[in-house]
């Protein structure tokens, strides 16, 4: 190849690439989307789990939709009241009130209290083990499957299988929902921090049927709703349900429940020491034979001759 030949190729190839860096240069300024300097802001105090909780694409999408107004200022579930605040100030408004939320488990039904029908060993999937025969190996079909599909999709480590059930630990909690999104029995809802009082039991069968199930299960009693003196509590499908924002957490519902389903569970009685009992007295020994302390009688006289 000559000389001309080569100059020839890099002189088009060069004028190539001129022309396409000043036309992206062109178009990039002519087509360029302005981001809002609050934006930006908002995005650089949300937490940056990008789990979801919020119902948006991550928390750039969350800091966008505040801008336009269509998200509100506390909407980050992860962030709470702290991150509102900041969010609060950039926005030049007031954040308000911020109640925390923490996941609940509606089970109580562990391997000691609730029956299996039969034997499960196979895949470690909520979902797939609902599709199961009877939904599952419990006798009771709402109850917690415990495979741990929550555990899985839980991003801060706040829910574990214990027992057979899913536990959440409330301090680590951030309430997103993924752990809500994959349970297939619908066993989970967010509830307020300090509320008290929850029904652990999603069972909708008549008592009877609960009691050959699980022995702690809800039987529709009543009892709860009729001492309640908040009318907080309604029954519904043989099931007590409580109404948060009714509630003041009096725990009297839990007291009177006479399965102790209803949250916080009261405390054991502790056990009454047991006196030892006092040793038997010794038998005396049997008193020496009479033989022995008294003489042989004596043989009657021969007659005399």
């Amino acid at each position: 190849m000559s000389i001309t030949g080569i100059i020839i190729a890099a002189v088009i190839v060069g004028g190539t690439g001129l022309f396409i860096g000043v036309f992206l240069g062109v178009a990039g300024k002519k087509f360029a989307v302005e981001v809002d300097e609050r934006e930006e802001a908002i995005a650089g105090v949300l937490p940056g789990n990008n789990c979801g909780g919020c119902g948006y694409a991550g928390c750039s999408g969350l800091a966008a939709a505040i801008v336009k107004g269509e998200a509100e200022i506390g909407a980050c579930p992860v962030g709470g009241a702290p991150v509102a605040a900041k969010i609060g100030a950039i926005m030049g408004v007031e954040a308000g009130e911020q109640v925390r939320e923490v996941a609940f488990v509606k089970c109580a039904g562990t391997c000691d209290v609730a029956k299996q029908e039969y034997d499960y060993d196979g895949l470690h999937d909520c979902t797939f083990v609902n599709m199961m025969q009877d939904g599952g190996p419990k006798s009771c079909n709402y109850g917690c499957l415990g495979e741990g599909s929550c555990v899985k999709a839980c991003p801060f480590d706040a829910i574990h299988i214990e027992n057979g059930v899913a536990v959440v630990d409330k301090e680590a909690c951030k309430a997103c929902g993924k752990c809500i999104a994959v349970c297939p029995k619908h066993l989970i809802e967010l509830v307020p921090y300090n509320q008290k009082c929850m029904v652990q039991c999603s069972s909708k069968d008549k008592g009877k049927d609960v009691m050959k199930a699980c022995s702690v299960g809800c039987i529709g009693c009543g009892l709860c709703a009729k001492n309640c003196h908040f009318d907080a509590i309604t029954l519904e499908d043989n099931l007590a349900h409580i109404d948060v924002s009714k509630c003041k957490n009096c725990t009297l519902c839990a007291q009177k429940c006479p399965k102790k389903i209803i949250t916080p569970k009261p405390a054991a009685a502790p056990k009454k020491p047991v006196a030892p009992k006092p040793a038997a007295p010794k038998a005396e020994a049997p008193a020496a034979k009479a033989d022995e302390a008294k003489p042989a009688a004596e043989k009657p006289a021969e007659k005399a001759e």
